[in-house]
């Protein structure tokens, strides 16, 4: 049984969070391939941008929402599947918290980082998703108890929420929107 959330006064659909930062991470990665190779501290601080971003998601998804799946579906090979690759992200990121953006391997790292991110979307939102849906998880409880959570992590890293939280709470009031929202945490 989930904990009350302090967030359920507003519907706060598990799917829809993670999907918003799915949106948003991968036009990070985009963002980055067309950035001028130049500039060293616009390339650290989008690189520093999307670790923090993937760590804080990673988090939320293997505290709450993948525990929760886990106890609900027969089928454990998919969300094995997605750990070890989140095992593998969170290699690449701390990868790249040590290096310098003139590193030789600093930008294939990130490349490589965005072709497993951009895989592990794929599969979550078509598989992961879906029998998330089909086993009727109580996705508002979750993503209020994940949307919590995020709050509680940022807020370790003294990151500024006000912005990412008011993205977040758009999710809530429009699940349709599909309003992309980041989640940094502070080194």
């Amino acid at each position: 049984m989930a904990k009350k959330s302090s967030a359920t006064s507003q519907s706060h659909d598990a799917l829809e969070l993670l999907k918003a930062d799915h949106k948003h991470v991968l036009q990070l990665f985009a963002e980055f391939e067309k950035m001028d190779k130049e500039d060293e501290d616009a390339r650290r601080e989008l690189v520093e941008r999307v670790c923090n971003q993937l760590t804080v998601h990673a988090e939320i998804e293997e505290e709450l929402f993948y525990p929760a799946l886990r106890d609900v579906v027969d089928e454990q090979d998919l969300l094995n599947e997605a750990q070890v690759e989140h095992d593998m992200a969170k290699q690449l990121i701390a990868d790249l918290e040590s290096m310098e953006p003139d590193e030789d391997l600093y930008d294939a790292k990130f490349t490589v980082l965005g072709e497993y991110v951009r895989h592990h979307v794929e599969e979550e939102e078509k598989e992961i998703f879906a029998r998330a849906k089909k086993a009727k998880l109580d996705l508002d409880t979750i993503g209020a108890d994940m949307f919590d959570r995020k709050k509680e992590l940022m807020a370790e890293f003294g990151m500024d929420i006000d912005e990412e939280m008011m993205q977040d709470a758009q999710i809530g009031e429009k699940k349709s929107s599909g309003k992309a929202a980041r989640h940094p945490r502070a080194h």
